[in-house]
């Protein structure tokens, strides 16, 4: 199991978690709705690099992504640190692995 496998299951995870702690704190049904499918999309995009398909990757880039945009623009928006800053940082990291991980198996 290579590293970006474990950084989409993980990062899939913190977005399941987070939309469930927005909609306990705020009664935020976007927050629930929006972190459970992209969550849901990065443990299914984890999955399938499992099974070796090489496509599964490309989802948890995309996915990773379009969360590291949202989340950049919220902090922008919001200028408080938690969750837009930690989100957004974390998903560069994650992002980082992710690719690193694609050009060395190219």
């Amino acid at each position: 199991m290579n590293l970006s496998i474990i950084a989409a299951f993980a990062y899939g995870i913190l977005a399941i978690a987070g939309g469930i702690i927005g909609y306990i704190q705020a009664r935020s049904k976007i927050s629930l709705l929006s972190g459970s499918i992209s969550g849901l999309l990065l443990l299914l995009a984890a999955y399938f690099q499992l099974q070796g398909q090489t496509w599964g990757s490309i989802l948890a880039v995309i996915v990773t992504t379009v969360l590291v945009i949202v989340f950049a623009v919220r902090l922008v928006k919001t200028r408080k640190f938690m969750p837009a800053g930690l989100m957004t940082i974390l998903g560069i990291l994650v992002l980082a692995v992710m690719v690193s991980q694609m050009v060395a198996l190219r």
